[in-house]
């Protein structure tokens, strides 16, 4: 979907929306108080978020995934495949799914990863588990009760940070951010905080701050015709001109969107002799048959102060 702007700015639809905000945020607080809770007996670390879109899980996943198997884990991560149809549990094969199958996060993720999808969360955790796993990470599900979770990490986008501080449909929020960061374990900040989001809600808890590091490669300074489809393709545009490139024009699409061919071969015919250029995301959306003939854009979340996370996932996950 396309966020509206008065997610962003507030104003009279914000305002007569509340209403419904308050329900939504109820059955969410009823869900959690009365929802079925799995206990994997593993460590079990959630990457969420407050707000409907994109925050940056995917790279944070990324991340740990990395620590957690630097530190002997078999860490396995669990994820719903939002946009994927597979029922599962299923352990993802980029080799054999699609992002019609099992969603284009998990498909990122299972590079490098054990990643297992299904629409029940603990089904998902008990398959990873008869896997070997022995330990899990959560791609989303802050606000799911499905998992027992051993920390439980919120993902702010530092440029976007709660909208207008309102719950869905009033505004971006899964929930009232107060609820939300009291039940957190610890916020990552991802990006420069445009909004004073530290100051205003991160009540006491001093973010772990990050940002997304671009690996150029041959995209350096490169004349592109830019195109993506998550939260907010404007930071991806922002991305490619950290690098250099000099973007000749730009499509916006809506999260998570699927690229039918003709959509993608009338971006390359409008491209011209400029190189197509996209995330690592939208990538495994477009047609296998035509994706070497876009680039994609690489990212690594780096942590300003390594230290303090790795001080959280040694607690979470003894050694």
């Amino acid at each position: 979907m396309n966020p509206p702007d008065f997610w962003r700015t507030g104003g009279w639809p914000a305002a007569a929306l509340a209403p419904l905000g308050w329900l939504y945020a109820a059955g969410g607080a009823a869900r959690l108080r009365w929802g079925a809770s799995f206990d994997p007996g593993v460590p079990t670390i959630c990457v969420g978020n407050l707000t409907l879109g994109g925050a940056g899980k995917t790279p944070t996943v990324l991340a740990l995934a990395a620590r957690l198997r630097a530190r002997g884990r078999r860490v396995a991560i669990v994820s719903r495949g939002h946009g994927g149809s597979a029922l599962g549990p299923v352990r993802v094969d980029p080799a054999r799914h699609d992002a019609a199958d099992v969603g284009d996060e998990p498909l990122l993720l299972a590079r490098d990863n054990a990643v297992w999808v299904a629409k029940d969360r603990a089904a998902a955790a008990r398959a990873a588990l008869a896997d070997g796993a022995d330990c899990l990470l959560m791609d989303d599900g802050f606000q799911s009760p499905a998992l027992r979770k051993t920390l439980s990490l919120v993902v702010v986008d530092g440029g976007a940070g709660i909208g207008n501080g309102r719950v869905f449909p009033a505004g971006p929020l899964r929930e009232p951010a107060a609820r939300g960061l009291a039940r957190a374990n610890a916020v990552v900040l991802i990006g420069a905080d445009e909004t004073g989001f530290a100051a205003a809600f991160a009540g006491g808890k001093a973010p772990l701050r990050a940002r997304l590091a671009p690996r150029a490669g041959d995209l350096a300074g490169a004349r592109v015709f830019a195109f993506a489809g998550i939260g907010r393709p404007g930071k991806f545009f922002a991305s490619l001109r950290d690098i250099g490139c000099e973007i000749v024009d730009t499509r916006a699409f809506p999260d998570h969107h699927p690229y039918a061919r003709a959509e993608i071969e009338a971006l390359i015919a409008a491209a011209g002799p400029a190189r197509l250029a996209t995330t690592e995301k939208d990538l495994v959306r477009i047609p296998a048959d035509l994706r070497a003939r876009i680039a994609a854009l690489p990212v690594d979340l780096v942590f300003e102060y390594p230290d303090a996370l790795d001080a959280l996932l040694a607690a979470a996950v003894p050694a």
